[in-house]
């Protein structure tokens, strides 16, 4: 029922295709418009509508090097650094 479709990036003003697989998922969702970006900008759209990330750098409980993690460390609560993270899920 659906063919792909080419469709011109107002971003970028590339073309792209619009699938008959993504036409049929966006008719399911009851969507009425076509996108009007292509996949990378629609994802640089959404990455610079977050925000950068604002990190904390603290001490690992465990290991003792330096952490950057994306919240405010408290001081009643033990921080993890990434590999000491990672470890504590596989055991």
């Amino acid at each position: 029922m659906y063919e792909d479709k080419t469709l011109i990036c107002k971003e970028c003003g590339k073309e792209f295709v619009f699938t008959a697989g993504e036409q049929e998922f966006y008719a399911e969702r009851g969507f009425e418009n076509e996108p009007q970006r292509c996949k990378s900008c629609r994802d640089a759209r959404k990455q610079a509508a977050k925000g950068e990330r604002e990190y904390f750098v603290t001490v690992c409980s465990e290991c003792g090097k330096e952490a950057r993690v994306p919240f405010k460390p408290r001081e009643d609560r033990a921080v993890l650094c990434s590999e000491c993270f990672a470890k504590s899920k596989l055991g």
